[in-house]
C-alpha cells in the first residue's frame, strides 16, 4: 500500500508538471524574443516543483522525473522495484497531463513539446545532458542532509527555473523524459508533427545520461568529503 501511495503521488506530480508548466508555455509562449513569456514559462516549471515538493515530497520524494529517479537508483536511495513503479507512474502522469492540455488548448498549441536544437541531434543530447546534470546534482546535494529539508523544495524549484532560463532557447528544456514524451505522443498521433515522437528519444536519453552522471559525480564528491573528514 505504501508503494502504491508513492506511485499515485508521482502520477499526480508529473500530471501537474505537464499540465501547468507545459500549459503555461502554450499560453504565454516561450520564444527568447519575448522575455516575459520566456521567464513565465521558466518560472512555471520551477514553481510546480516547489508546490509539489511541499505537498507530495513527504510521500514519494517528489521525483516526478525519470532522470531524478535513475539518479536515486544509482545512488542506492531507490530500489529497482520502486524505480520501475516510479517510471511507469511518471510517464502515465505526463501522458494524462498532455491529454488534458490537448483537450483544453488543442493539439495546435504545441503542448509545450521539445524540439531539436538547429536539427542537431548530437548538440541537443549534449545540451540536455548538461542541463540535467546541473539540475540533478543540485537535488542530490540539497537532499543529502536532513537540515536542508525545509529549503529543499525552494532550491530544487529555483534550479529548475535556472536551467529553463538557459535551455528554453535551445531545446525548450526537457531534463525530464516523461515531460517530453507526453506532449510528443499527442503531437505525433493527433497533430501535424510526426517527427515529434521520432525525436523524443533524444529527450529521454540525454536527461537519463545526465542524471546518471550527476549521481556518479556526487557520490565521488560526497565520498571524498567523508574521507577527508575522517
Amino acid at each position: 500500500m505504501n508503494s502504491l501511495r508513492k506511485y499515485v503521488a508521482e502520477f499526480i506530480g508529473t500530471f501537474v508538471l505537464v499540465f501547468f508548466a507545459c500549459g503555461t508555455a502554450c499560453v504565454v509562449g516561450c520564444s527568447p524574443n519575448f522575455g516575459t513569456g520566456y521567464l513565465l514559462t521558466a518560472l512555471a516549471f520551477g514553481l510546480v516543483i516547489v508546490a509539489m515538493a511541499y505537498s507530495i515530497g513527504n510521500v514519494s520524494g517528489c521525483h516526478i522525473n525519470p532522470a531524478v529517479s535513475i539518479a536515486m537508483l544509482v545512488s542506492r536511495k531507490l530500489s529497482i522495484v520502486d524505480f520501475i513503479g516510479y517510471i511507469v507512474a511518471q510517464f502515465a502522469g505526463a501522458i494524462a497531463g498532455a491529454a488534458a492540455l490537448m483537450g483544453i488548448l488543442g493539439v495546435d498549441s504545441g503542448l509545450g513539446a521539445n524540439a531539436l536544437y538547429q536539427e542537431d541531434i548530437v548538440m541537443s543530447l549534449v545540451i540536455e545532458c548538461i542541463l540535467t546534470f546541473v539540475f540533478v546534482l543540485a537535488i542530490l546535494g540539497v537532499t543529502s542532509k536532513p537540515e536542508y529539508s525545509s529549503v529543499a523544495g525552494v532550491v530544487i524549484g529555483l534550479t529548475l527555473t535556472l536551467v529553463h532560463i538557459l535551455g528554453i532557447a535551445f531545446t525548450g528544456t526537457s531534463v525530464n523524459p516523461a515531460r517530453s514524451f507526453g506532449p510528443a505522443l499527442f503531437l505525433s498521433v493527433f497533430g501535424e508533427n510526426p517527427d515529434a515522437l521520432g525525436n523524443v528519444w533524444v529527450f529521454i536519453v540525454g536527461p537519463l545520461v545526465g542524471g546518471v552522471l550527476a549521481a556518479l559525480v556526487y557520490m565521488f564528491l560526497a565520498g571524498g568529503k567523508k574521507k577527508d573528514a575522517e
